[in-house]
């Protein structure tokens, strides 16, 4: 196939690109659209390997983007999944503090709850065990509103959508080409050259390259970090009514170890925050040499590390042995055996953009062109927050169309 026109490309079939064309067809019902997935089938990366949490935003500035995007977020990810009859549970988590520092840290978080309008209530040590009879700790901040559900099914949704509106998706569509001119963008995809109006990439864990091979020139670099976490043997489903999570240390990018249930009735423990060898590599030891040598080459990763070795040892650590990945997890639920984690590792990735100078992307990167708009990164919690995140990347979009 050659010559292949459309109005609109995206780039990236997780759930933020997936909703990024849905949100285009329904502001543009006439437009031609092409999502294009270079996977075998959609939601196979980020979207379709995280915790499944629906987050209530408890963590994040008051008054902030990442704030306003996670509540509208929630909102939005439990209609849709009411109108498309997806499964889904509003559980709730408690943050449980188990130190007096971390008791110090949970008063901080219930002022910014509170600053964020999000409805909590402060437990003492006794209301927790009540709560939790599994889970020990000082005090805990229950939020109500989390809630889990399996973004690979609304990805899918999503998918249908798209078709249903007119849109076109390719899979195993790896994009190998893309060159822009003052008329349009051209691409080659598989074994597709496509002409489009107008390019919008969601390329996740290869965005920094996917934006070079468009010819831009960006700054930062992904750096992937796995997350690694265990199932626990169905005997323990019940041990947790609600997801249990850490105090979050704000000197650390991640939050920590946790135990959350899942849609399909299990629970897992984790996920850890392990350096990545291969930005796709989910399987326990991979190392892909071409991914290894550009991080080795990039300035900002040294950089990363040497502000975050210990850190970064203590992640190594936990990675090789269950029995100091259990000890973060008895922390809180001092109950839990190494026979609790011998099943196999899972784990996700995730993309984690750098700039030169070793510092951490932490809110939304964008590179643009005429024609062409490239998210290079798209902050967690970009699963909960995705469909008000696809309406801003469209906003952009259309206020340069309207320019």
């Amino acid at each position: 196939m050659s010559d292949v026109e459309f109005d609109f490309a995206v780039i990236g079939g997780g759930i933020v690109g997936l909703a990024t064309a849905v949100e285009l067809m329904r502001r543009a019902p006439s437009a031609r659209l092409i999502l294009l997935e270079k996977e075998h089938g959609f939601a196979a990366g980020q979207t379709g390997r995280n915790s499944g949490v629906i987050h209530a935003g408890v963590y994040y500035k008051p008054g902030s983007l990442k704030a306003r995007l996670c509540r509208e977020g929630a909102h939005d990810t439990k209609r849709y999944c009411l109108e498309r009859g997806i499964a889904f549970e509003q559980c709730g988590k408690l943050i449980v503090a188990t130190t007096p520092l971390e008791l110090s840290r949970l008063a901080d978080l219930a002022v910014r709850a509170r600053e964020n309008g999000i409805e909590f209530s402060e437990l003492d040590a006794g209301q927790l065990v009540a709560a939790e009879p599994a889970v020990t700790g000082l005090g805990a901040l229950l939020v109500p509103a989390t809630g889990i559900v399996d973004y690979a099914c609304i990805a899918r949704a999503l998918a249908d959508d798209l078709r249903q509106r007119g849109g076109v998706t390719m899979t195993r569509g790896k994009v190998t080409h893309i060159a822009e001119d003052e008329r349009g963008v051209s691409l080659t995809a598989g074994d597709v050259t496509l002409r489009v109006g107008r390019l919008v990439a969601c390329a996740g864990l290869q965005s920094d390259r996917i934006a070079r091979l468009a010819g831009l020139a960006p700054r930062h670099q992904i750096v992937p970090f796995r997350g690694e976490y265990y199932t626990l043997p169905d005997r323990l489903n019940a041990i947790v009514r609600h997801l249990i999570y850490p105090v979050p240390d704000p000197d650390l990018p991640f939050l920590g170890i946790h135990l959350t249930r899942t849609i399909a009735g299990g629970v897992t423990v984790g996920p850890n925050a392990v350096l990545g060898f291969a930005r796709e590599g989910y399987a326990p030891g991979s190392v892909d040499l071409r991914d290894l040598a550009q991080m080795l080459a990039f300035p900002g990763f040294w950089r990363v590390i040497a502000a975050n070795w210990r850190y970064g040892l203590g992640e190594f650590r936990n990675s090789l042995s269950r029995a100091a990945y259990l000890e973060h997890c008895r922390k809180y639920c001092p109950s839990l055996t190494l026979a609790d984690l011998a099943g196999p590792v899972s784990a996700g990735i995730r993309a984690q953009a750098v700039m030169p100078d070793g510092s951490v992307v932490d809110d939304f990167l964008f590179l643009q062109s005429d024609r062409m708009l490239h998210v290079c990164n798209a902050p967690s919690p970009a699963a909960t927050s995705a469909m008000p995140i696809a309406r801003m990347i469209v906003d952009r979009l259309m206020a340069e169309l309207d320019a």
